[in-house]
């Protein structure tokens, strides 16, 4: 099984997916342009980014020195310098690093694959396995189809990734919201790494849909037409910062993360919601898989036979899928879509009549033929509630 994660570059995508969902892999870009802010960064009256010396001075602490970091030396993955810990979280902006050729290149990392019944022992109830379905492609444009799905792509110690993510409601700041709920292996690498860097929202990703070939002519603003969002702070559950790995089951029920974003170049003042035009409320209350008539994945699938460049989203009745003693059951659907789906919102009608994220893709078998996300439970709710005290009226 796999863990739906980030995709690399230029690394072969052929290798078989391992449970969990994945980003991307390596590219071969240099970095370039002027790295220019991080949580707590301010505008000057001309719009430009400044960056605070107490912020400096804690990059410093960490060893990151701004000027060498713009340099390359976000490159340098030496474990005993990879932060990790959830207080530790550093991610400064380098403009122009994401560009269209290096967004189309994030891959899916090289994994161990694990077969479905290679599973660590799991307690409580497994529904059995749901049938397959084939993702269905998103209507273009995407902004009007999905307003809130989007593409999430960082940098690990094998390459450029990607993973989806979703623009949230956030209650600290009502209709303004610049939070993003996507998988905890997208922002960390769990119990043997730690955070992964250059981390950047994409929303609306390749809007018109248009394929590989095009792509590799289209201009930035064709790409990306909401322009692209750097995470300025990143959360995850503690629970997979200490458990969480590249293959299996481990800690993937509690595989999620939300994040704060600032606009890469300047935004006009608008919020990310405001510039999307929607944000999803997160339902922490939502009833058990049996009592749910229907959920629907959203996401950019990166592995064959997908190429990681179009939105799919699967729809159906979610089962219940049990993957370790002594963690919760994960919600399960069937659905095709493979590495790099991971992290995308699940979303069901709630009790208001309206669609609330429940879940986000997590993990799924080699053979591509069902997705699971956790249940979003009151450790689910402390990330998303911690993220937006932080960020509380700025």
């Amino acid at each position: 099984m796999r863990t739906i994660r980030p995709l690399f570059a230029t690394a072969a995508v052929a290798a078989v997916l391992a449970l969990t969902a994945t980003g991307c892999g390596p590219s071969e870009d240099v970095a370039g342009g002027t790295p220019t802010a991080s949580a707590g960064t301010a505008a000057t009256p001309d719009g430009k980014i400044t960056i605070p010396d107490d912020l400096k001075d804690r990059l410093k602490e960490h060893g990151i020195d701004l000027d060498r970091w713009r340099g390359g030396e976000w490159r340098n993955w030496d474990k005993d310098t990879w932060l990790r810990e959830a207080k530790d979280f550093v991610n400064p902006i380098i403009e122009d690093l994401w560009d269209p050729d290096r967004m189309r290149e994030a891959e899916e990392p090289g994994k161990e694959p694990v077969e479905e019944g290679e599973l660590p022992g799991g307690e409580g109830v497994t529904d059995p396995t749901p049938k397959r379905v084939e993702a269905a492609p998103v209507r273009t444009p995407y902004h009007a189809s999905v307003p809130e799905a989007g593409k999430l792509l960082f940098d690990g110690p094998k390459g450029s990734m990607v993973c989806s993510a979703t623009v949230v409601k956030d209650p600290a700041n009502p209709g303004k919201s610049n939070l993003v709920w996507t998988a905890g292996h997208c922002v960390h690498a769990g119990k043997d790494g730690g955070w992964y860097r250059n981390i950047a929202f994409v929303p609306s990703y390749n809007d018109s849909g248009m394929s590989t070939a095009q792509l590799e002519k289209a201009k930035r603003e064709d790409v990306a037409p909401h322009g692209v969002w750097w995470a300025d702070w990143a959360q995850t559950s503690e629970q997979w910062i200490a458990e969480g790995g590249p293959v299996g089951g481990q800690g993937a029920p509690y595989d999620f993360a939300v994040i704060h974003v600032t606009p890469e170049k300047g935004g006009g003042g608008r919020s990310l919601e405001e510039t999307v035009g929607s944000a999803l409320p997160v339902d922490f209350a939502a009833p058990a898989a049996a009592q749910i008539a229907s959920m629907e994945a959203t996401g950019y699938p990166a592995a064959p036979p997908y190429d990681g460049q179009k939105l799919y989203q699967c729809a159906g009745k979610p089962g219940r899928l049990s993957v370790k003693a002594g963690q919760p059951t994960m919600h399960r659907i069937g659905c095709s879509m493979t590495a790099g789906s991971s992290g995308g919102g699940w979303v069901h009608t709630g009790k208001d009549g309206k669609p609330a994220l429940v879940s986000n893709t997590s993990i799924g078998p080699v053979t591509s033929g069902w997705l699971a996300g956790p249940r979003l439970g009151k450790e689910a709710e402390g990330v998303y509630t911690a993220v937006s005290e932080r960020f509380a009226r700025r």
